[in-house]
């Protein structure tokens, strides 16, 4: 049986540093081996057409940037139910994460997300590059990641099993 579908969803822009880091780890993602059924995704700075490959997938792993005033770099994993459930200080975009989620809700998604909100500096400075600070911890944040969707790929399967 092929496992369900876990989308991994990068989001930010690559113009802006930092603010880029969701859509950086899905690029390291993608250069190594993905679990069955994990499919990664540059969301860029977010639009409606993300909605398709959402209402497609049985699990959601959202990376994206939070200015938290936590250290650069840290990492938190949160399981949000509801738009209203994520952090306020998640980065604007074209379309903001929780105006799509809340777009998904209307049309009946019921999403299992995963959403790993990586802190970064209160300013961004134009530039394509990470701060040094954020680039060493990729790495890390790529494997709690990969793991995450890898997992949900197996409870999905287990319960489609069933």
């Amino acid at each position: 049986m092929t496992p369900a579908p876990v989308l991994v969803l990068g989001i930010g822009n690559v113009l802006m540093g930092d603010e880029g880091v969701g859509v950086h780890v899905v690029r390291h993602l993608e250069r190594g081996s993905l679990p069955a059924g994990v499919t990664c995704l540059d969301g860029g700075t977010g639009s409606f057409s993300l909605l398709e490959p959402m209402q497609a997938a049985a699990r959601i792993v959202l990376v994206d940037a939070t200015a938290d005033g936590a250290p650069v770099g840290s990492l938190r994993r949160l399981r949000p139910r509801f738009a209203s459930d994520y952090p306020p200080t998640l980065t604007a975009h074209d379309v903001g994460l929780k105006d799509l989620l809340d777009a998904f809700y209307l049309l009946g998604g019921t999403p299992d997300v995963t959403l790993f909100a990586v802190s970064i500096g209160p300013l961004q400075e134009m530039g394509t590059e990470l701060s040094p600070e954020l680039r060493a911890r990729v790495p890390g944040i790529a494997v709690r990641v990969r793991a995450e969707a890898a997992r949900g790929a197996e409870e999905e399967t287990a319960c489609a099993v069933r």
